[in-house]
């Protein structure tokens, strides 16, 4: 089997390209592993293998290949990806909308929100189609700042705490977090989830403001502020890695 590798972002990561694998393999070296492990990751859609400090790519190379039916079929499971297009189907606050590009438009807003002529709800993008991916990118985080900011608002102060601010960005490995400084911050992509879901990630970055760890004080705040939470975590569970699926490059 063919392979070769290549650096692959910090800590001499390495990414292992093997035949009969639509995608690379990203190769870690971690100080606490014992054996080799190997994973599938959901939300970039790439394969992981973990390695013991004294292993090598090699190595890595043949756990792999003695997993590569589980690795393929892992990779086959996973839902398609879908890209911002014309006709395009995706979800707004849980409810899916259909996208429309109507090319550039003199008068009118850059992205609205209406029905399609089955009733379908839908999101019409103005613009040049090359730019009308980037525009409703950027409409879709403005919608999450401005949840984000009401239900942040909400929870701190029945809380009664202060956030420094919010940051909205594409994370990956967590919904929210929030650093020993105050600041809060955000996956653009919670706008895509029912309204139930960007509230209880709001009120759990909110109740870290008071408790930075997972222990019973700091659940019972999160409760106190959000009673369903034990709902919004299962769905969380569930369904929330395929929101990763939705994004303006395939």
């Amino acid at each position: 089997m063919k392979r070769k590798a290549r650096s692959a972002g910090k800590c001499g990561a390495k990414q292992l390209y093997l035949q009969g694998i639509p995608t690379a393999v990203e190769v870690r070296h971690h100080p606490a592993a014992r054996r080799m492990t190997l994973r599938v990751n959901r939300a970039r859609r790439s394969v992981v293998v973990t390695l013991p400090m004294q292993c090598d790519l090699k190595q890595a190379g043949q756990f792999v290949s003695r997993h590569l039916e589980w690795v393929k079929e892992r990779l086959c499971s996973l839902p398609p990806p879908v890209p911002f297009e014309d006709g395009a189907e995706i979800p707004l606050r849980g409810v899916p909308h259909v996208i429309r590009f109507l090319g550039y438009l003199r008068r009118g807003p850059v992205v609205s929100v209406g029905r399609a002529a089955d009733g379908r709800p839908q999101l019409v993008v103005s613009g040049h189609s090359d730019h009308a991916p980037r525009r409703l990118l950027d409409w879709l985080i403005a919608q999450a700042r401005k949840d984000l900011d009401e239900r942040v608002a909400w929870h701190a102060a029945k809380l009664k705490l202060r956030p420094r601010g919010i940051v909205i960005r594409d994370q990956v490995s967590r919904w929210g977090s929030c650093s020993t400084t105050g600041m809060l911050s955000f996956s653009w992509r919670l706008i895509l989830a029912p309204p139930l879901i960007l509230d209880y990630v709001a009120a759990h970055e909110v109740a870290h403001l008071a408790e930075m760890n997972h222990g019973p004080r700091f659940w019972a705040l999160v409760r106190k502020t959000m009673p369903r939470m034990d709902e919004a975590k299962e769905w969380l569970r569930v369904y929330g890695m395929d929101l990763h699926r939705f994004g303006p490059v395939a």
